[in-house]
């Protein structure tokens, strides 16, 4: 039964992933030398290196367990057919997403509350990996590891030049947008030709002006899409005001290279961008600040999510050598290799550099003023980039309403089953009281 819940299409998945090969599962088993084998698949190709460093190093200082991490591409396809499969991995190593979620509806996760590492982590990320789980669950199933941010880049230099100070509400934004636009300047560069780009700046104020757990309130029935996205589609529309004339004919790498060389002062995006601007223009000064959403600046919220995160599979032969590994992987300067080679934010507290390109965020983050990515809760098949793309485009006076009921409409389309679960699950408990 779990396995039926894991995904939807999972039958389409399977005869993809019928054709991949070279990744079986250890299972805590003994190797021929005699040590526990344990095995992580993380869904991070680009972060291969640093693992390989730290399962070297694992490795080296132990003598009864042999770590292997695999970090392959089309990581979560090879996941799930290995589900199907059940050839389960000791350890996986994903982010805190909708798949995060699936997985842990199927039952597939440990729960690792017991483990000490857990009192480490910052709380807001503890929070978020809560709010993934579509029915209220006890207990710990995941060890949040490193987080991003996302709000707004922009260029220290031209700032300074001009005496510009980093807004912290909505009119100081749209006052120094305004000002910046007057100068002969673009204020921003959105490259919404790819429209995955649409959601980072959705993201970003959708944390500042609704509640973390909206998603799992309208499936509850508690409010609907209409009633609490409508400020988010307001101020997402009039970011177009300030920006590259038909923004809709510029996609992500039009926009990171227009930015890189001066042409806006500012870009709505993670910083995940950074790499590939500096790859254009590697002496470029940037910054990142907290989407300033509000009337009130002790009302904005940081959006930084769950990068990546361990979960301990139900189906593991030998939780005392995974929890050994999660141990290792906890450690101090275990974390610090991984921020030397991909950035980000460590998950867990303690005294971790925070990257100079975020310092303007280190307020939020050291008070937890964060929230997730409303977008980890949405369907995939729901396609909300492209939903949010063609609002933008619709010009007419009923846009919004439109699309605010197509949200509350596809929602529920999408959601059907989840949301009868839920509801079910809210009916069991309110039975029993």
């Amino acid at each position: 039964m779990a396995k039926r819940s894991i995904f939807r299409g999972f039958a389409a998945v399977f005869a993809f992933g019928m054709c991949i090969t070279g990744f079986t599962g250890c299972s805590g088993k003994k190797s021929t030398d005699g040590k526990t084998e344990i095995e992580v698949v993380s869904y991070k190709p680009e972060a291969v290196k640093a693992f390989e460093r730290i399962a070297e190093r694992f490795n080296e200082a132990h003598d009864d367990i042999h770590l292997t991490i695999s970090s392959p591409n089309e990581a979560m396809t090879i996941l799930k057919t290995r589900f199907i499969r059940e050839d389960y991995p000791d350890i996986i190593a994903i982010g805190g997403d909708i798949n995060y979620s699936n997985f842990l509806d199927a039952d597939l996760f440990e729960d690792i509350s017991d483990l000490d590492e857990v009192q480490t982590v910052k709380q807001a990320y503890l929070d978020m990996d809560k709010e993934l789980e579509f029915i209220p669950k006890d207990g710990t199933y995941a060890l949040p590891y490193v987080a991003n941010a996302a709000g707004i880049l922009y260029n220290k230099d031209i700032f300074e030049e001009n005496g510009w100070n980093v807004p912290t509400t909505w009119q100081e934004f749209t006052t120094l947008c305004d000002e910046i636009k007057q100068s002969g300047v673009l204020p921003l560069y959105l490259g919404f030709k790819d429209t995955w780009t649409c959601l980072a700046p959705w993201n970003a104020l959708a944390v500042g002006l609704t509640d973390s757990d909206t998603c799992n309130q309208v499936n509850m029935g508690n409010t609907t899409f209409a009633d609490t996205y409508g400020p988010v589609a307001e101020k997402m529309r009039a970011l177009l005001d300030y920006a590259e004339k038909n923004p809709y004919a510029y996609g992500y790498n039009d926009a990171c290279t227009a930015f890189a060389r001066g042409e806006s002062v500012m870009f709505p995006i993670g910083s995940y961008a950074i790499p590939q601007i500096k790859s254009v223009n590697p002496d470029m000064n940037i910054g990142s600040f907290t989407f300033p959403a509000n009337d009130v600046e002790s009302d904005n919220v940081l959006n930084s999510g769950i990068d990546l995160q361990f979960s301990v599979m139900k189906a593991c032969k030998n939780k005392e050598a995974a929890y050994e590994v999660l141990k290792y992987l906890y450690e101090d300067e275990t974390i610090q290799v991984y921020l030397d080679d991909q950035g980000g934010i460590a998950c867990k507290e303690g005294d971790f550099a925070i990257p100079e390109t975020l310092e303007d965020m280190r307020p939020y983050i050291e008070d937890n003023r964060m929230a997730d990515y409303q977008d980890h809760h949405y369907p995939s098949e729901m396609s909300v980039d492209a939903m949010i793309q063609t609002f933008l485009l619709d010009e007419s006076d009923n846009a919004q309403e439109k699309f605010l009921k197509k949200f509350d409409s596809d929602w529920k389309r999408y959601n059907r089953d989840l949301i009868r679960k839920v509801q079910d699950y809210q009916k069991e408990q309110e039975d029993a009281q």
